[in-house]
């Protein structure tokens, strides 16, 4: 049967299980949405493009399947570029689908016209410029494939307006065809047994573990390694959730803005066992004083991220599920009790705090947010103080429930996020933590969220400033305030415009009957107006340039 392109693409992302599109129409792209108006495929038209890839990023967060954006050609294009860097810096597996003018018209200068394949190729695990229809369906096949597949990432997809008009008889093939392309998925029983050999002779582990396990899905394997040894865990930011937070071995996140008891922790290791992390410079702050003492494992699918940092003693590449289940059938738990109560005294005398008084703490905000969903949100954050508050304040227990960007540290992240979060799970609360900053640069996606009656809850911790530069100008530059401060609209009266529903809470005593009522909303967002403490800090705090145990800390 024959089919223009735009219908081969309809149908092929359709064959590939995809319900939900992100995206805004543009001249280049107007065949394919022409295509859309008859297809069954759910587009979410969102308000900027920008919130297009970030949707599409929160939905693969939320349900571990790829997500998916489209945009027009040149600027339509380049608005997704921040949410397709945001993606690739976290592995997160998307498929972004650009116009493109005219195959004759590329490189001419045409209107409409950007380098788009230039542009994303270091943002991209790869991209694709379609020339010819009858190589579509191939492409749009290898690229889920890539996607997914390795260490996840986003594919761009560029494809000209000719090419989705014309017509060839469509096959949609059945395997991808990218010859050379084998990650490695399985990992070496040797080198899995030297793991367990050293993990038994060890006298101070530490499970480190990061977003790489919720990718694989290895939660359930990464827990019965943890009991099975009675080895402490600690996680990344992007690993929150792939450990329960509320279990005994559970020492939070660690790094420049972890738990004091994770970082001492990690630092006096004789072992670490790195599971789906890659060593970032927030994790390890000064690297030539990074435990020290600690010999190192390192589980990982990318090659490249091992010994890319610091140096490793058994690497093992591959899939971290495939890797722990081959772990938690030989290994046996090492004698460590002075060690686990070494931790547990960290533990009692380090906890994370607040100042408890009358006046209203953006940490409080976010515990009771905690209390009143019960630990059962999906928390999707901005960037900033807003992100650390809600990552120390919100406890974890399942993957997929913590939504941040890591890697990039894209502010404006955050609600469009949530959107995607929610449209990929529509029976579970999704909350966006946001800073009064972060949430003015995708505030535009209320009339998504309104339109799609997506009864996302907004919890805007608003001190009046961008919140983390404010700190470091006070911490690092004499109380400087240079450009931090934000006169801010009204936030009830922008929810209102746009027909959301707006809180603005001022009192400590106000907070659980707002929260309340916000989860009580079930057909649109709630913007939820917390105006906080003006100065308050995120502590504890490596300041740039320490080790992670010289931490600056206390309440502010």
């Amino acid at each position: 049967m024959k089919m223009t392109g735009a219908k081969i693409l309809i149908e092929s992302l359709r064959r590939e299980g995809v319900e939900d599109i992100f995206g805004f129409p543009g001249g280049s792209v107007l065949p394919v949405f022409d295509a859309l108006y008859d297809a069954s495929l759910n587009l979410i038209l969102v308000r900027h493009e920008q919130g297009a890839a970030h949707a599409a990023d929160g939905y693969a967060r939320a349900t571990g399947k790829p997500g998916v954006c489209i945009a027009t050609s040149g600027p339509g294009a380049s608005n997704l570029v921040t949410g397709i860097a945001t993606a690739y810096m976290d592995s997160i597996p998307m498929i972004a689908i650009t116009g493109q003018v005219k195959t004759h018209l590329i490189g001419n200068d045409a209107f409409q016209e950007a380098d788009v394949t230039g542009i994303t190729r270091s943002i991209t695990k790869h991209n694709y410029l379609v020339k010819d229809v009858r190589e579509l369906a191939q492409t749009i096949k290898n690229s889920f494939h890539l996607a997914q597949s390795g260490r996840p990432g986003p594919v761009l997809i560029d494809l000209p307006v000719d090419v989705t008009l014309a017509e060839t008889e469509f096959h949609y093939p059945k395997t991808h065809d990218l010859r050379g392309y084998k990650p490695t998925l399985s990992g070496h029983p040797g080198q899995v047994k030297k793991a367990a050999n050293l993990i038994e002779q060890s006298k101070r582990p530490i499970i480190y573990a990061g977003g790489g396990v919720i990718l694989s899905g290895a939660s359930a394997e990464l827990k019965k390694l943890a009991e099975k040894t009675s080895i402490p865990v600690t996680t990344t930011l992007l690993g929150l959730g792939c450990f329960p937070e509320t279990h005994e071995l559970s020492l939070r996140m660690l790094g420049m803005h972890g738990t004091v008891y994770a970082n001492h922790a990690i630092m006096d290791s004789d072992l670490i066992i790195a599971v789906g992390a890659r060593f970032d410079d927030r994790v390890t702050g000064r690297l030539d004083a990074f435990a020290p003492g600690a010999k190192i494992i390192h589980i990982d699918i990318d090659p490249s991220a091992i010994s890319k940092n610091v140096k490793v003693d058994i690497p093992i590449v591959g899939d971290a599920r495939d890797i722990l289940l081959q772990l938690n059938k030989i290994v046996k738990k090492p004698r460590i009790k002075p060690w686990l109560d070494k931790v547990k005294t960290w533990k009692k005398k380090y906890p994370l705090g607040f100042k408890d008084d009358n006046k209203l703490r953006p940490q409080y905000v976010v515990e009771q947010i905690y209390k009143l969903t019960a630990g059962k949100a999906i928390i999707t954050t901005e960037v900033g103080q807003n992100q650390m508050w809600a990552a120390q304040f919100y406890k974890y227990t399942k993957p997929r429930t913590y939504i941040s960007s890591g890697g990039l540290g894209t502010m404006g992240y955050g609600f469009p996020a949530a959107i995607g979060a929610q449209v990929g799970k529509p029976k579970d609360i999704v909350c966006d933590i946001a800073g009064d900053g972060s949430i003015q640069m995708n505030i535009q996606e209320l009339a998504t969220a309104v339109t799609q009656k997506l009864p996302i809850k907004i919890a805007i911790l608003n001190n009046s400033y961008l919140g983390m530069v404010r700190q470091w100008q006070e911490l690092f530059y004499n109380k400087r305030y240079s450009h931090t401060f934000l006169k801010n609209p009204d936030f009830v009266k922008i929810a209102e415009a746009y027909g959301a529903c707006g809180i603005r809470i001022e009192r400590k005593s106000e907070v659980e009957k707002a929260i309340k009522k916000a989860l009580g909303v079930k057909d649109k967002p709630v913007i939820l107006d917390f105006i906080v403490e003006k100065e308050e800090n995120v502590f504890p705090m490596v300041p740039a340039g320490e080790a992670i145990n010289r931490m600056i800390g206390g309440m502010a």
